[in-house]
């Protein structure tokens, strides 16, 4: 982390990247990592779309807890900076799938993108909304230390 503030740090990291690392375990705890396009709800709700057949999906269906990164992968070496998270995931159903395409809808027309309907992530529909619930946040300091973080 360069230094400054940590929760500017996370401010500036969200604000400027539109792909996290979603780390995620299977059954029996072997590791996947997948880059996904996300939105977000503050900084304690990640919103993706994916197939519930994907890896990190059916990950998710078995087991819960997720890690996940968010950096610039383009700055040159020694001046990144990351938004480390741990927390909980699942595919959304019901009224939090409603809120999670409002989201979403937000997101996309921010960036100029076509918007995802209920029916782009309900059955029959190939893909599923999901949504990781983060309850912990860090950055890593001069000295690899987290520095713990409660963006506003």
């Amino acid at each position: 982390m360069s230094g400054g503030d940590p929760d500017a740090v996370v401010r500036a990291v969200f604000a400027g990247n539109r792909y996290m690392t979603l780390g995620t375990a299977d059954e029996h705890g072997a590791p996947w990592v997948s880059p996904v396009w996300f939105a977000r709800a503050g900084y304690d709700e990640l919103f993706w779309v994916s197939s519930p057949q994907a890896r990190h999906s059916r990950n998710l269906a078995a087991r819960p807890q997720v890690s996940i990164v968010v950096f610039d992968s383009q700055v040159p070496v020694g001046s990144a900076a990351a938004v480390y998270m741990v927390g909980t995931a699942a595919q959304l159903t019901g009224a939090a799938l409603e809120r999670g395409m409002e989201v979403m809808a937000r997101e996309n027309a921010a960036q100029g993108l076509p918007p995802w309907t209920l029916a782009d992530v309900t059955a029959p529909a190939r893909h599923r909304l999901y949504r990781a619930a983060v309850t912990e946040h860090w950055v890593l300091g001069p000295r690899d230390e987290r520095l713990p973080v409660a963006p506003a």
